[in-house]
């Protein structure tokens, strides 16, 4: 599903972008679920599930682009409304994929996150991920697109080289997230096994993933990331992905920490170069660009206000039709007109012959007939006729 292929506009700051995998039985179940929870505690306004034919066929309130369109192997569209800080509108449309092969079915149900708010997105803002998903380890829909992969997981790098380049590669190229690597100087405890990630704040944690490498794998984890990324590690430090390999407005050095203590407190040297390259402008993926689209272009779940808004947007466009098509039955009734008159002065002023009546019609339009009926005016009686007047003279004498 993924591509290598981005676009030249950025990321919007208004918006909140996600892409994942669910590997349970029932996706739109946990989805239903957590949503009807969140309304009645009043935690969101308000929901909407579709079918996705039904959403492409239906009204929307901006104009149809072919891009809003979820695709025809979509499963299943849900919209989701609520309210953050300071009264401000967050609308957010998940959907949900079918596998693309018989073999991907193992590797779950694909699913797209955009969310947009009416002001610039805020990191304490709560996550719209966990909006539609509940946000418990045991419902696994926050695996990465990138297999082998997780969110609110501390995810240890394969040992294997040829595994390892193929890992960094695909997640610098085809994700949607944030990757950081974190070096672990000596094997960590409970404490210290507990992913960088959870100290987050809500509206960035689950757009982090974060890789471990072993004590032993300090030499080859730095060997290959320069190779693949042209980005080290240094040992019992950590380090942000770029977003690209070779990306030209990235600095490693910068987005390195070099000391980072797995004890269970919080790594605020770390935290903040995440939080600063969050905030950094980001290429807007193909695929990104069509979600966000889909968002703007494919809104379903209107309020009262924007009902009546759109109804009265509707009626706009429905006298504007009517109107231009008054105009053009104007102008084809002037053109006929026109064209009457050009034809009635081609025939010498005589006018143009109009159509015969229906008892006009039903008569024998043969010239002989016409003819025989004018010499009929010139001959005497019908011979075989019985002469009246001839037959009473003898009787009037």
């Amino acid at each position: 599903m993924a591509k290598n292929s981005t676009s030249s506009t950025t990321v919007p700051d208004t918006a909140w972008l996600g892409r994942g995998r669910h590997l349970g039985p029932e996706p739109e179940r946990d989805v239903r679920r957590n949503l009807l929870a969140l309304k009645a505690a009043r935690v969101i306004e308000d929901f909407l599930e579709l079918d996705p034919v039904e959403a492409a066929r239906s009204t929307d309130l901006y104009p149809r682009d072919e891009s809003a369109d979820p695709g025809p192997s979509a499963r299943r569209l849900f919209e989701a409304r609520w309210s953050v800080a300071d009264g401000v509108t967050v609308r957010a449309q998940l959907t949900t994929y079918e596998p693309e092969s018989r073999r991907g079915r193992s590797e779950g149900v694909t699913w797209v996150l955009a969310a947009e708010a009416e002001a610039a997105w805020e990191a304490s803002w709560p996550s719209p991920a966990t909006v539609f998903w509940p946000d418990s380890d045991q419902v696994a829909w926050d695996h990465e697109t990138v297999p082998g992969v997780r969110l609110r997981a501390a995810n240890h790098l394969p040992k294997d080289d040829d595994e390892l380049r193929r890992l960094l590669r695909d997640c610098t190229r085809q994700s949607w997230f944030i990757h950081v690597v974190v070096h672990e100087a000596m094997t960590p405890d409970a404490l210290g096994r507990r992913p960088v990630t959870a100290f987050l704040p809500p509206g960035l944690r689950h757009r982090v993933v974060e890789h471990r490498a072993t004590p032993e794998q300090a030499l080859i984890a730095d060997f290959v990331m320069k190779r693949e990324l042209g980005v080290g590690i240094p040992r019992g430090g950590a380090v942000v992905l770029p977003t690209a390999p070779g990306a030209l407005d990235y600095d490693a050095e910068h987005f390195t920490v070099r000391d980072v203590f797995l004890d269970g407190t919080e790594p605020t040297a770390l935290l903040d170069k995440i939080k600063e390259f969050a905030a950094r402008p980001r290429p807007l993926p193909a695929e990104a660009e069509q979600v966000l689209t889909r968002l703007r272009q494919g809104w379903h779940l209107l309020t009262p206000a924007e009902e009546l808004d759109h109804a009265r947007t509707m009626v706009t466009r429905y006298a504007r039709a009517l109107e231009a098509m008054t105009a053009s039955c104007d102008l084809y009734r002037e053109a006929a007109e026109s064209a009457l008159d050009a034809l009635a002065e081609a025939n010498g002023g005589d006018g143009v012959p109009r159509a015969a009546s229906p008892a006009t019609a039903k008569e024998d339009p043969s010239p002989w007939k016409s003819l025989t009926k004018t010499f009929a005016r010139f001959r005497g009686p019908n011979p075989q006729a019985p002469d009246t007047e001839v037959q009473q003279r003898p009787h009037d004498r």
